[in-house]
């Protein structure tokens, strides 16, 4: 658990996911999308990256260990809890007090 709470306070987003992972991808589209260049850690290209996974799935409370979202050094969740942010208005004014983006 330290590794990936470690991970994800390298730098304002970070995103935690798998290669053939789409909703990964979309997340990090959507996060792009606002102007951030968020750090992409995909797991299944890391050596410890399956013990990150199990970490992750106890971090998450479900079944899919990705993708999980850091902002600001803090765990925010998975595409649910972005996507939700996003569709509430939220995402953009987290992105700036991460210093992620700039108006």
């Amino acid at each position: 658990m330290d590794m990936v709470m470690k991970l994800g306070a390298e730098s304002p987003v970070v995103i935690l996911s798998k290669s053939t992972c789409c909703i990964s991808h979309s997340i990090e589209t959507l996060i792009r999308s606002f102007g951030a260049n968020p750090t992409v850690y995909e797991l299944d290209k890391l050596s410890n990256g399956k013990e990150m996974e199990k970490a992750l799935i106890e971090l998450l409370g479900s079944k899919s260990s990705v993708p999980a979202v850091f902002i600001g050094e803090e765990f925010v969740g998975g595409s649910i809890e972005i996507m939700s942010l996003n569709v509430k208005g939220k995402l953009k004014n987290l992105l700036l007090k991460a210093n992620a983006i700039w108006i």
